[in-house]
């Protein structure tokens, strides 16, 4: 991600420097201040469960199980102070899930864990806009009468913080349980980690493109990678516990559910279960955005400019 961070930063530098070109005289940014944003696409992660079909590789696109992609949706309230800067609260809603059946690779199909989560994420992004062309065209529809169309688009790029709520659950006897609840790594038992929590803080990462529809809407792409500070969105971070305490202290379902390999002795305890490294989170979404700076009014509903002019 370090690498990532750079590209973002180095580009920002660059683009910014011939960003004032792109906007008229009439500071029309400012006719953008606050904005409501739709977003739906779908949803994924990376971890230690499912995958592609060869070996893991960590934080990479090499890894990414596209028929885990989920749908995901998001709603985010934007304001905008500068030409160039603003900053969105957004909430983030989806699904992520995974399963070593459905891998090709031997280590991970013959471990066997599967898992599938909801998870909520609400964050506050700090956006940087690379380019823009907003110029205000002729303010009525007349017929015959020629004037400039309405420019309305956006190039962009955020980062961020956040916050995440997961819960894993795995399938068991025909219904789908909760991991946390049966310690699968036994965790709080003698030698076993720390229980987890189901909330982790977060750093999105992102970019994305928007492009007008009138004055009043845009709609455009976005693509957002979330940095997590947890190992256990998936259930799986260390090495595998004793099946036999696990039943004693957590039931049948615990016991099953931490080894549920095809071989269960390639997987005895003590042996790797997972590679602790901290999952995340990606978001694709188209979103539909809606201008809320100017209020309406009259018959025609025509937008409010105070003390700029528009174009005829």
């Amino acid at each position: 991600m370090k690498y990532f961070s750079l590209v973002i930063l180095l580009t920002a530098a660059n683009l910014s420097i011939a960003q004032p070109s792109n906007f008229n005289t009439q500071r029309n940014w400012s006719r953008n201040k606050k904005e409501v944003t739709l977003g739906l696409g779908g949803t994924n992660f990376l971890g230690d469960l499912g995958g592609a079909n060869g070996v893991g590789t960590d934080y990479s696109v090499k890894d990414w199980d596209f028929p885990s992609t989920s749908l995901g949706m998001s709603l985010a309230y934007r304001y905008r102070w500068h030409p160039y800067y603003a900053t969105s609260t957004i909430v983030n809603f989806g699904r992520i899930r995974g399963n070593d059946a459905e891998t090709e690779d031997i280590f991970r199909n013959d471990r066997n864990l599967h898992f599938r989560s909801n998870v909520i994420n609400i964050s506050q992004r700090f956006e940087l806009i690379l380019l823009a062309n907003e110029k205000v065209g002729k303010r009525y529809n007349i017929p015959g009468l020629k004037g400039m169309a309405n420019k309305n688009s956006q190039l962009y790029i955020f980062s961020g913080v956040g916050c995440t709520y997961f819960n894993p659950k795995a399938q068991y006897n025909g219904s789908w349980v909760s991991l946390h609840d049966l310690h699968t790594e036994g965790q709080g038992l003698p030698g076993g980690p720390e229980q987890y929590s189901r909330v982790t803080a977060t750093i999105p990462f992102g970019m994305g493109m928007r492009m007008g529809v009138g004055r009043m809407w845009r709609v455009g792409l976005e693509l957002t990678y979330v940095k997590t500070f947890s190992d256990y969105l998936d259930d799986v971070h260390g090495t595998y516990y004793d099946p036999a305490i696990l039943m004693a202290e957590y039931g049948a379902a615990s016991a099953a559910l931490s080894n549920p390999a095809h071989n269960p002795l390639n997987f005895e305890p003590g042996g790797q279960r997972g590679d602790k490294q901290n999952d995340a989170l990606f978001y694709f979404n188209i979103t539909v955005t809606r201008n809320f700076t100017y209020s309406s009014s009259g018959p025609g509903r025509h937008i409010r400019f105070h003390k700029y002019k528009a174009k005829f």
